[in-house]
């Protein structure tokens, strides 16, 4: 990210500063590579973690032992790997980083760094998950493995269940994606699919000790739907997974080896994933290093250096982007009108993550610019307000927008170029919206990945 506003942000005229150094506070309190070297300590032979939280129990292990593997998987794979191997380079027999088109950086002696598929997983998705096998294949009960896992995993690391090809999870990934499915319900179903994922990795690098660092991006922080848990157990079962497909009416187009491999193991004919109590997390060992909590209290925290008025409202907002998005527009009106629950000036933020339900023929945009699309009517006409929509990643569906910046003036500068946002909202087009109005926040890749941030701002 550049030092200059956040490209998008001017929309919000006077409070455009002040919105900057909030995101910028947000995105620096869950910087990966801070996140990890915070964690992760070391003195002689002897490696501790360190959780900042002091009712979670520590870690140790003894280097002098064995060989230790780096492994970084997501879209914050480089920044958590590169902090990791400052801690642990002359311990390091192997090391290799996984991460999203554009989110790596320059590479060193003894580490490499593959780029793959996101959202859908693609052929370098495949072939990644064959490095990393490799990687581990000899490993012993005296190395440690550990895992830098952040969001974007499922798709960068694939290896599809004998008989699922890769052309049956991208059809498959992406019906899921369209259907308006939570997270935790499209991973209970890749994690039946896919041999990496529910624990697969866990298997993959016994006999040795697995450590896993985690930049959360699913609310609640549930290790086994992260990534779509490779190195946790699984509770969800083949059952759990055809309920999903059938809530959401996908059972009918099915691939055949999709299909085929779900039935199997409904009929007990294909092994579940690795679940609690499994023999394999015995030397398991997981860490939250970041995540939305702690980003949206940096937020906080930054409006009130500013002398603001200031809340976290929630940090587990989930539901439909355009419902969300009026009844957030409904907090500002009142901040706005009424000065309840605080006068101005004052920022409230909310932590979360939306989906959106895609009908047929949808346009171009992401739950975070439809989010802020669905304020756009309900704001009109508001001074001093705007309500910041925001992707941590830097990345907002298939755009190259992190999101979006309303205020009060949106409607009527729409208006007075003959757009409609109601009827852009319908075929769900927020991005070509924004595109004519202005206001897409593009930040470029950010580099972590903590779910979303809703800014609900009134300036004096």
């Amino acid at each position: 990210m550049t030092k200059r506003v956040i490209s998008g942000l001017e929309k919000a005229g006077p409070l455009a500063a002040a919105l900057d150094a909030i995101l910028r506070a947000a995105l620096a309190a869950v910087d990966p590579e801070a996140a990890v070297r915070r964690v992760l300590h070391r003195q002689g032979d002897t490696l501790r973690v360190r959780p900042a939280r002091a009712a979670t129990s520590g870690f140790t292990h003894d280097l002098g032992q064995g060989r230790v593997y780096l492994l970084g998987v997501g879209k914050a794979a480089y920044p958590m790997t590169r902090a990791a191997w400052a801690v642990l380079s002359d311990r390091v027999a192997g090391c290799l980083m996984v991460t999203k088109d554009g989110h790596g950086g320059p590479t060193w002696p003894g580490c490499a760094l593959l780029e793959a598929g996101h959202p859908l997983p693609d052929a370098r998705s495949l072939a990644a998950a064959q490095q990393v096998r490799g990687l581990l294949r000899a490993t012993t009960s005296a190395d440690l493995v550990v895992v830098l896992l952040s969001g974007g995993g499922s798709a960068l690391l694939s290896a599809p269940v004998p008989g699922v090809t890769l052309t049956d999870l991208q059809a498959l990934t992406q019906a899921l994606l369209a259907s308006g499915a939570t997270i935790h319900e499209v991973n209970a179903v890749r994690k039946h699919l896919d041999q990496v994922k529910g624990g697969g990795l866990a298997r993959w690098a016994a006999p040795a000790r697995v450590l896993t660092l985690v930049l959360s991006d699913v609310l609640g922080d549930d290790l086994s739907v992260i990534a779509s848990g490779p190195t946790a157990p699984d509770p969800s079962t083949y059952a759990d997974a055809w309920a999903v497909l059938q809530r959401y009416g996908l059972t009918a187009a099915l691939p055949p080896g999709v299909r085929a491999h779900l039935q199997a193991g409904l009929a007990g004919r294909a092994a579940e994933t690795a679940k609690p109590g499994d023999a394999v997390f015995r030397r398991a060992a997981w860490f939250i290093v970041g995540s939305v909590r702690h980003a949206a209290q940096a937020a906080a925290q930054a409006a009130a250096a500013q002398g603001w008025h200031h809340a976290v409202l929630s940090t587990t907002v989930q539901g439909e982007a355009r419902e969300v998005g009026r009844v957030l527009a409904a907090v500002l009106h009142e901040m706005a009108r009424h000065q309840r629950p605080w006068p101005r000036p004052a920022c409230a933020v909310v932590g979360g993550e939306t989906t959106v339900t895609l009908g047929t023929n949808p346009g171009r945009g992401g739950r975070n610019q439809e989010l802020a699309l669905a304020a756009v009517e309900p704001l009109a006409g508001l001074p001093r307000v705007a309500l910041v929509a925001f992707a941590t990643d830097g990345t907002d569906g298939p755009t190259d927008a992190a999101g979006a910046v309303v205020t009060g003036e949106t409607w009527a500068q729409a208006r007075g170029q003959g757009l409609n946002p109601r009827d852009y909202l319908a075929r769900h087009d927020a991005y070509t919206f924004f595109a004519r109005v202005g206001g897409l926040l593009r930040p470029g890749p950010t580099r972590t990945n903590v779910n979303d941030l809703t800014l609900l701002c009134t300036a004096p």
